[in-house]
């Protein structure tokens, strides 16, 4: 760390601790060369990837258009905006701890996919029929014996 008063590269940290909301790191510092002491605020940049379409064009993740899709797909359907909120955490949690740079828009579609099976079977069904683009019965038909075969999860399997 450079000593803003100096410039001296030789600095020691003196006292580290962790703010009240646990997001940042406060150093308190002091430059070897003239003894002058600072203070310095770290904090962690948790970049979330790029999103590559199925077009292959790029775009950065958008935390409002995943909870759009939540949005339109729980339209009229009695679940909370609290366990939305989850949901989209849980979501956005998974992108940044993969550390990767770039993800395909299908694996967030089928993130989406596990986390509505989870909160409402109609609203999973609904988002299913659109993003694997059903074409006839027969494809409702599929995804409702596979429901039928899956047991069900309530809602406080939600917060494990």
């Amino acid at each position: 760390m450079k000593c803003p008063f100096c410039g001296s590269l030789d600095t020691q940290v003196i006292d580290s601790r962790v703010n009240e909301a646990g997001d940042a790191i406060r150093r308190r510092r002091r430059c070897v060369a003239c003894d002058k002491r600072f203070t310095t605020w770290e904090t962690a940049e948790l970049r979330p990837p790029q999103i590559v379409k199925t077009n292959g064009t790029r775009e950065d993740f958008s935390e409002t258009k995943l909870r759009e899709g939540f949005r339109r797909a729980l339209h009229k359907r009695p679940v909370s905006t609290e366990l939305v909120d989850a949901a989209v955490e849980r979501i956005r949690q998974q992108l940044l701890t993969r550390g990767e740079r770039e993800v395909p828009a299908r694996e967030i579609g089928e993130l989406v996919m596990h986390e509505l099976k989870k909160l409402d079977k109609i609203a999973y069904i609904r988002f299913a029929s659109v993003y694997k683009s059903f074409q006839d019965p027969d494809d409702f038909r599929e995804m409702l014996q596979d429901l039928e075969r899956t047991p069900s999860q309530g809602v406080d399997d939600l917060f494990e």
